[in-house]
């Protein structure tokens, strides 16, 4: 009986934080990626990558910039570039973040931006107090994949342009940060690219592009 209140004991120390509270939020999210690679071709080797230098690279900058780092989750991306013309794929990662205030968050967010080089990082901040800005939306959805969300922004003008990208988890659930305002536009959009908008979970906070 002791060996296995132990052995118990161990494995959860040993447990993923994200493990631990998984039902509760993140204090903030940030959404990364490693590279400015140009990417056409959904079949990529560069798509296939895990990123797993990358989440400790991140990890210790959210350490370094006060927060405290909970998880990290891979996503393909799909984004739309006006100055391109087309839209490119992405292999890219998001980070649950706790104990971090609003300033903070913004500057591991610049951190990283300028660390990888990229044009600007996505934060989506989640209210703790009443005063706290809402101006987004996060939508997730189950059942769409990454050719789906490529062909979708294709065709619709309107939702290039106004949600500029999304991501896919690898378990095909559809992530899209949108402004309030264009939340109905972003469940029109998931639910003609095969997402199952009645089981989605549609979360209100704060986002901010670092750049």
């Amino acid at each position: 009986m002791t060996k296995l209140v132990v052995a118990l004991a161990v494995s959860l120390l040993l447990a993923p934080a994200s493990a631990a509270g998984a039902d509760r939020l993140p204090d903030a999210e940030v959404f990364a990626a490693s590279t400015t690679d140009v990417i056409t071709d959904p079949a990529d080797p560069r798509l296939d990558v895990r990123l797993v230098g990358f989440r400790r690279q991140v990890a210790e900058i959210v350490r370094r910039g006060g927060g405290r780092p909970r998880g990290s989750e891979l996503l393909d991306g799909v984004f739309f570039s006006s100055i391109l013309g087309f839209a490119t794929f992405q292999r890219s990662r998001e980070f649950d973040v706790d104990s971090v205030t609003r300033r903070q968050l913004r500057a591991i967010a610049d951190t990283l931006r300028r660390r990888f080089h990229q044009q600007s990082v996505l934060t989506f901040d989640y209210p703790d107090r009443r005063s706290d800005p809402i101006d987004a939306v996060e939508l997730e959805v189950p059942g769409v994949g990454t050719r789906r969300l490529r062909d979708g922004f294709a065709v619709d003008q309107q939702a290039r342009e106004r949600l500029l990208g999304g991501s896919v988890t690898l378990d095909h659930r559809l992530i899209l940060i949108a402004s309030l305002r264009d939340l109905r536009l972003a469940k029109r959009f998931a639910r003609e690219i095969g997402g199952r908008v009645k089981e989605a979970t549609v979360r209100r906070g704060h986002r901010e592009f670092v750049g």
